[in-house]
């Protein structure tokens, strides 16, 4: 039997992912993802379906383990290894692999009409001379923002600055190119520019069960203010970023760390607090699912309800 916990051949798994994010600054983790393991088993060899499914369960645990945010990469890990448990039923491995491997690459292929479909659902809540506040910097945001501009739709955005990578500097660029007046604001002066904003549009790293969000560091308090401020917060997301997690609070991510604040061995010595700001902070947080007034889908307009409902038939099927 081949050593599942070996890529095939010289196929290094993670190298050909972080390859297909830096080539394609457009593709997402959860399709980088499903692409890479399509890549894999295009080139392994396995003869019982045990060792197929031990080597393709490998290669996603070597994934997830090899990058810091793994929530939206473990995402599309998910959707590969659902899809692989219901083609493994009454099929030899040969039959399984080719089976899996056009399900991985329509996948791939589909990525994109996911993103076009969401910004069709959530186009008819952008109307003319309104302010709209976004977080960070999503792709399916700029999607949607996209449409509305080839809608001839007239529109301002406030884009936050999103520390410490500061992404929002990205969203601002693109939307100065396509013509739509915005400005960056710091991450702080939420509170102070939510009276002006009509409504407020956040992407996703991933929705959980209960239709709560995990999204860039900042997305949580955004909503508590936009609530406070009773303005309307949006959620964009494609539905195969869709998770299998129940978070209580922030502190049930998997990406927490417990000693986020302490600062071991610097009594005598200069601390670089820029470095420690980025290093001890986290890059994600947990936002309720009762701060978010619809959710647009591939799927439609729901509810964060309806996100269980949706996980349920994926899984169940």
């Amino acid at each position: 039997m081949t050593n599942p916990g070996a890529d095939s051949g010289n196929f290094d798994i993670v190298e050909h992912y972080n390859g297909l994010l830096k080539e394609n600054s457009s593709i997402s983790s959860p399709v980088a993802a499903v692409d890479s393991l399509v890549k894999m088993i295009e080139k392994q060899h396995a003869t019982t379906m045990l060792e197929f499914m031990m080597i393709v369960r490998t290669a996603c645990d070597k994934l997830k383990k090899a990058t810091n945010n793994s929530i939206s990469l473990s995402a599309g890990c998910d959707v590969f290894l659902q899809q692989m448990a219901r083609l493994s039923h009454a099929q030899s491995v040969d039959e399984c692999r080719k089976a899996l491997i056009k399900a991985g690459t329509d996948f791939v292929q589909g990525a994109g009409r996911c993103r076009d479909n969401v910004a069709e659902f959530g186009s008819p809540f952008v109307r003319d001379d309104q302010t709209i506040l976004i977080h960070s910097y999503s792709r399916v945001i700029m999607g949607l923002l996209r449409r509305a501009v080839k809608q001839n739709k007239r529109f301002r955005v406030y884009i936050t600055e999103s520390r410490p990578d500061q992404s929002g500097l990205r969203a601002a660029e693109e939307l100065y190119q396509l013509g739509v007046p915005c400005e960056v604001i710091l991450d702080a002066a939420v509170g102070y520019i939510m009276e002006k904003v009509d409504m407020v549009l956040v992407g996703a790293e991933g929705v959980v069960e209960s239709g709560g969000l995990i999204n860039k560091i900042g997305t949580y308090q955004l909503a508590v203010i936009a609530r406070a401020a009773k303005k309307p917060l949006y959620a964009l997301a494609e539905s195969f970023k869709f998770v299998r997690l129940y978070p209580l609070s922030q502190y049930d991510l998997p990406t927490y760390r417990s000693d986020l604040l302490s600062f071991k061995d610097k009594a005598a010595a200069k601390v670089d607090w820029q470095a420690e700001l980025a290093r001890s902070n986290p890059m994600l947080d947990y936002t309720p699912p009762e701060f978010i007034t619809l959710m647009f889908t591939d799927l439609g307009v729901m509810t964060p309800s309806g996100v269980s409902d949706e996980l349920i038939k994926f899984y169940l099927d």
